[in-house]
Formats: C-alpha cells, sequence, structure tokens
C-alpha cells in the first residue's frame, strides 16, 4: 500500500485550517486516513504547525510520500533534516552524536529566525499602533482649536451685544 502524508482540509469557506494525516494514497482528500500527525492553520501570522515530530520522522522513514505543500511543512519544521542525518548515520558517514549536534544546531539557528520574524512583526505593529494614535491625537487636537476658536468668537460676539445694549441703555436713560 503506498502511504502518503497530505493535508486534510477542515474549516468553513474561506477560512479553511489542516490536519497533516498519513493515508492511503487511493483515498480521498478528506476521507480515510491511517494516522493524524499534526496540524496547519494558515490563518494565522506567521502560520501555526502543532506536529508530532517522532510519528512524522517514524513514516518519512518507512517510505511515505509528502505531497508537495506538506514536504514543505516537514522541512521547516526539520523533519526532512532529520531524515536526512539518519541516513548519513546509517551510511557511516557520522556518529549519531554528530548528526544529533548538526540537528540541533540547525534547529536553534531556525528558532532564531522565526523569533526574529515575530518580533519584527510584532514591533512593526506596536509602530503602528502609536502612529495611529498619534494622528488620532493631532486630529483631536484641531478640533478642539476650531471649537475653541468658535467658542471665543460666540463669547466675543456675546459681550459685543451686551455692550451695545449697555449703550443704547445708557442713551435712553439720559
Amino acid at each position: 500500500m503506498a502511504t502518503k502524508i497530505r493535508l486534510q482540509r477542515h474549516g468553513r469557506k474561506g477560512y479553511a485550517f489542516y490536519q497533516i494525516v498519513v493515508a492511503d494514497s487511493r483515498a480521498k482528500r478528506d476521507g480515510r486516513f491511517i494516522e493524524k500527525i499534526g496540524s496547519y492553520n494558515p490563518n494565522t501570522n506567521p502560520a501555526t504547525v502543532v506536529l508530532n515530530f517522532d510519528r512524522a520522522l517514524y513514516w518519512i522513514g518507512t517510505g511515505a510520500q509528502p505531497t508537495d505543500t506538506t514536504k514543505s511543512i516537514l522541512s521547516k519544521e526539520g523533519v526532512m533534516m532529520k531524515n536526512h542525518l539518519l541516513g548519513g548515520v546509517k551510511k557511516g558517514a557520522f556518529t549519531a552524536e554528530q548528526a544529533e549536534e548538526k540537528f540541533q544546531a540547525w534547529k536553534s539557528g531556525k528558532t532564531a529566525a522565526t523569533d526574529a520574524v515575530k518580533s519584527k512583526l510584532a514591533a512593526d505593529k506596536a509602530a503602528d499602533v502609536k502612529a495611529r494614535l498619534e494622528r488620532e491625537a493631532e486630529v483631536n487636537k484641531a478640533k478642539a482649536e476650531a471649537v475653541a476658536a468658535k467658542l471665543a468668537a460666540a463669547t466675543a460676539e456675546e459681550t459685543a451685544e451686551e455692550a451695545t445694549e449697555e449703550t443704547q441703555a445708557e442713551e435712553t436713560a439720559e
């Protein structure tokens, strides 16, 4: 039986998320599967991937063929790298300890890069919020100045009317 590691679609129209499953290649996309090994949500920024690393590595090692998208996901999570290093250990190119050391170095670099992207997104969002608040404060200040000018004009007009009434009252009193 030829097995594939592929995505199984879930969610509503326009807001899909996926389960990463191992299935017989003849089964329907959303049909019967052998094992669920993770999930993928492209709606978040960056996309959220939850993966059972050991089971994914087991299925890759036993010959399950990932689809293009799943291969990309597995590569980003390190399953393909780990499988490649285990192949090198089997051939005798290096020891298991060296393979684990190389994998941990790769994983730490990958984690650092991901954290940098997340922090940049958070900083951009914070800067955007700050800029919007500053623009709003400027608009509010302009509105306040306009209202103050109107009030000053109305007050000046009222005092002018009162002065006129007083002068008229004084003239009639004389």
